[in-house]
């Protein structure tokens, strides 16, 4: 996945997205307030669909602020050179998004009351999800070589560095009451549940009705049919519209349509290894 890129901390960066001085500002200038909900994964783990789900929780449901601000505007990505320009327009509890790992999180939150939603998708389906997004993302040069996908993916040259470290950075807060983490896969098998659970981690006590829209309007088929939610609004310099679709599958287990036996044999033995340390299994390692 080749990308023009530079180093923050040994962590790998987009020079089209990311700058020093806007990790710098993230990392360590960003005031944290206690009612701030973050929506924090590896990318391509399902941040939209939890931007949709959260926003619909903040909103008891009402899916109005889903059908008229766009996804990147209601739930900005912290460390992104546009995010200062669109905090401004946060109402709070403020709901924001960040791919950063866990030692390049801000500060301000280690003494704050705010909450972090964590979700966690099996990374063979993130490598075939990249590798598919870096068609359509400007900032990608395009490559259909899946083997160097799946070879830079465990190298640590992705685009935020190597998985298994921002797994393992997060899960030190496994435990800390301020800290939820959810699987993409749960979130499959159990829309509804997720979706209450989610509630009761936030606080919201919602009716059984408007839970029931949560669900609805957060659903693929409903999401990809909203044009605030699908990416199409965003600028073709940005995104290639023409070669893709920013909603692509919304599924569990496609991997198993691009990996080879060998791929996927050697994947599972890296695996293996890099999480032998990390005392606790995930429900996505059953697909």
């Amino acid at each position: 996945m080749s990308f023009e890129h530079f180093m923050y901390k040994g962590v790998r960066f987009a020079t089209k997205a990311h700058s020093d001085e806007t990790l710098n500002f993230a990392e360590n200038e960003f005031e944290v307030f206690d009612d701030d909900v973050y929506n924090v994964t590896y990318p391509k783990s399902g941040t939209n669909w939890m931007i949709e789900i959260l926003n619909l929780i903040k909103h008891d449901g009402d899916a109005t602020i889903c059908q008229t601000v766009p996804i990147y505007d209601r739930s900005p990505w912290l460390e992104v050179l546009t995010f200062r320009d669109q905090m401004r327009s946060l109402t709070h509890p403020r709901i924001i998004s960040s791919h950063l790992p866990y030692q390049l999180f801000a500060k301000s939150f280690l003494s704050s009351k705010a909450k972090i939603v964590y979700t966690i998708r099996n990374p063979k389906d993130i490598i075939v999800s990249l590798f598919h997004f870096s068609k359509i993302l400007c900032l990608f040069t395009a490559n259909n070589d899946f083997q160097k996908f799946i070879d830079d993916f465990l190298e640590g040259k992705a685009l935020y560095g190597l998985w298994f470290d921002h797994i393992k950075g997060w899960m030190q807060m496994k435990g800390d009451s301020r800290f939820f983490f959810i699987t993409y896969e749960e979130l499959q098998k159990d829309h509804h549940g997720s979706v209450i659970r989610l509630c009761k981690f936030l606080g919201k006590d919602l009716t059984d009705a408007q839970i029931d829209s949560v669900v609805k309007h957060s659903s693929f088929s409903s999401m990809k049919e909203n044009k605030m939610s699908n990416w199409s609004q965003m600028s073709s310099d940005i995104l290639d519209h023409t070669k893709g679709s920013f909603l692509r599958k919304g599924v569990s287990g496609d991997w198993k349509n691009h990996f080879t036996v060998a791929q996927s044999e050697y994947f599972d033995k890296v695996y293996r290894e890099k999480m032998k340390d990390l005392n606790m299994s995930f429900y996505c390692e059953e697909e």
